[in-house]
């Protein structure tokens, strides 16, 4: 399981842009964001440069929580 700090997401529309972006990188797993401690936790063996780089491409940079 990977934790990321996600500080720029603040709202829904926030959140499904991450989980697209997300998505959008080869073995993902499930992608849980909470906006309330603004991380996102990702259950597969994606790797963490791959993942940070696709929600920095989104526009929510990220790192490891």
């Amino acid at each position: 399981m990977t934790r990321l700090s996600v500080p720029d997401m603040s709202c829904n529309h926030c959140k499904a842009t991450i989980e697209a972006a997300l998505g959008s990188v080869p073995e993902t797993g499930t992608v849980t964001v909470d906006l309330t401690t603004r991380q996102v936790e990702v259950t597969g063996p994606a790797p963490v440069d791959a993942l940070i780089q696709a929600l920095d491409q989104a526009g929510y940079p990220a790192s490891v929580a």
